[in-house]
C-alpha cells in the first residue's frame, strides 16, 4: 500500500486577517514531493486556514491514490488534536471544516502528527507565497514567489505536481480542493474560471464574485409588508439578529469574503455589521443597493394595496416602467440604478469575493442582468430574508450565476 505524508500550514496576517494556506504530498518512503498545493483565502483566521491547509493536502493526496495512508504533519496541535479525536472541536468555525477533512480519506488510513514550525517550512513557505501573491492581487503559482510574478496576469493557482504519472492526478485535484472551502458556486483562488458559453476561451482568469446576502427578518417580513427605502426603515428583528449570526457564522467558516458593501438602510447595514465583526473588515455603503422605493405601498400587503389602488398595482405588475403609487420607483429606473452600482464595484474587483448586503430588488436584478432575463422574471424568482446569492463576473463582460436562495446556513 502506498504511503505518503501530507505536511499542511496555513497562516492569517492580522487573526483574522488576509490569509492563506500551503500543503505538500511527498513519498513517504523516498522523501520526493509528489504535490503542492496554496491558495490565498482572503480574510480568516489562524484555524481556518490550517484546516483549509489541511483539506487541500489530503485532497491531493487522494487524487494521487485514494488507496494510500497517509502521515499529516503539521506544526498546529490544535487541528492534530482535535483530528485526532483526543480534543473536542468546539468552535463553531471549526466543525464544518473538520468534517470536510474527516470525509476524503476512511480515519483508518490517516494518522496525525505534531511537528515544530522548524520541521514545518515547505508548507510554511508556500502559505506565505499564497498570501503574498494575494496582498498584489494576483494568485500562487507553483514554483513562483509573488515578487517573481511581477505584472503577469493573475493565472487560477493550481496543484502542481511533478514530471511523474501522478503529477496529472494531482493537478485534478485542484477542483475537489476549492470546492469544499466556498459558499456553493463562489469562486475561490484553486478553481480555474469556466468558460461562459460554448464558444469562450478556455481561460477568461479569475473572475470578480459578488456573494449576494439579503437582510435579515424586520418586523415588517412575515407580514410581506413593501418595505422599500421610502418607508420606515426598520431595524432587524430578534429573528433577523440571530439570521444574521448564522450567516457569519458560515462565511466566516468559509473565510472567502474580502470585502462587504451595504445598502445604507438599517436593516442591511444591521446584517452587515454582523458578518464585519465576525470576518474582521469594515463595510463600505454603495447607496446603489438600497431597495426600490414603493411610494404609498410603503407598509402594506400586497392584499391592502390591491385594494386601495388596484389599478396601480396592475400596471405596476405588467410594466418595468410603472411605477408605484405616489411617486415610487419603477423597475425599470431601480435596475439602471443597481446596474451602475454593479459596474462601480466591479472595477478593480477581478479576482475577489465581495459580500453585498442588499435587498430582494437589487439581488433579482442583478440575477435577472446576469441571465439577460426579461424585467418580468423578477416575479418568478424567491428570496428568503438572510439568504445567500451568487454572481461571478468575468473579464469579457459574461456573467455566470453560481447560486440562488441558499439558506442552508439558516438550518445549521
Amino acid at each position: 500500500m502506498p504511503k505518503f505524508v501530507v505536511e499542511a500550514d496555513g497562516g492569517s496576517r492580522g487573526n483574522p486577517g488576509p490569509a492563506g494556506y500551503g500543503a505538500v504530498v511527498s513519498d513517504a518512503a523516498t522523501g520526493e514531493t509528489l504535490a503542492e498545493a496554496a491558495e490565498y483565502i482572503g480574510v480568516a483566521t489562524n484555524n481556518v486556514a490550517e484546516y483549509k491547509g489541511l483539506i487541500a493536502g489530503l485532497k491531493a493526496a487522494y487524487a494521487l491514490d485514494p488507496g494510500a495512508s497517509v502521515l499529516v504533519r503539521m506544526d498546529s496541535k490544535l487541528v492534530v488534536e482535535q483530528m485526532s479525536g483526543r480534543w473536542k472541536i468546539k468552535h463553531p468555525d471549526m466543525k464544518p471544516l473538520a468534517a470536510a477533512a474527516g470525509r476524503i480519506y476512511p480515519a483508518s488510513s490517516v494518522t496525525y502528527e505534531w511537528i515544530p514550525r522548524e520541521r514545518n517550512k515547505h508548507a510554511d513557505r508556500l502559505a506565505n507565497e499564497a498570501m503574498d501573491a494575494g496582498k498584489q492581487g494576483r494568485q500562487w503559482e507553483p514554483g513562483r514567489s509573488a515578487a517573481e510574478l511581477g505584472a503577469r496576469e493573475p493565472a487560477a493557482a493550481r496543484v502542481a505536481g511533478d514530471a511523474a504519472a501522478g503529477a496529472a492526478k494531482a493537478r485534478a485535484a485542484l477542483a475537489a480542493t476549492s470546492a469544499s472551502a466556498a459558499v456553493p458556486g463562489e469562486a475561490t483562488a484553486t478553481s480555474a474560471a469556466p468558460p461562459v458559453g460554448w464558444a469562450a476561451p478556455a481561460d477568461l482568469g479569475a473572475p470578480a464574485t459578488f456573494v449576494l446576502l439579503r437582510h435579515g427578518e424586520t418586523a415588517l417580513t412575515p407580514e410581506k409588508r413593501f418595505s422599500g427605502s421610502g418607508g420606515s426603515d426598520p431595524v432587524l428583528s430578534a429573528v433577523g439578529r440571530r439570521q444574521a449570526e448564522a450567516t457569519a457564522a458560515a462565511l466566516a467558516a468559509r473565510g472567502t469574503v474580502q470585502e462587504i458593501v451595504s445598502s445604507p438602510l438599517k436593516r442591511c447595514r444591521e446584517t452587515a455589521e454582523t458578518v464585519a465583526a465576525r470576518l474582521g473588515l469594515d463595510v463600505r455603503i454603495e447607496d446603489g443597493l438600497r431597495e426600490t422605493d414603493f411610494g404609498a405601498w410603503e407598509g402594506l400587503t400586497f392584499a391592502e394595496v390591491q385594494e386601495r389602488y388596484a389599478d396601480d398595482l396592475h400596471t405596476w405588475l405588467t410594466s418595468a416602467k410603472a411605477a408605484p403609487t405616489g411617486g415610487g420607483e419603477s423597475f425599470a429606473a431601480v435596475a439602471r440604478r443597481v446596474a451602475a452600482a454593479r459596474d462601480r464595484l466591479l472595477a478593480g474587483a477581478a479576482g475577489r469575493t465581495v459580500l453585498l448586503v442588499t435587498h430582494v430588488t437589487p439581488i433579482k436584478t442583478l440575477v435577472r442582468l446576469a441571465l439577460g432575463a426579461p424585467p418580468e422574471s423578477l416575479f418568478r424568482m424567491e428570496l428568503s430574508a438572510a439568504s445567500v446569492s451568487a454572481v461571478a463576473y468575468y473579464a469579457d463582460g459574461n456573467a455566470s450565476v453560481r447560486l440562488l436562495n441558499d439558506t442552508s446556513h439558516l438550518r445549521a
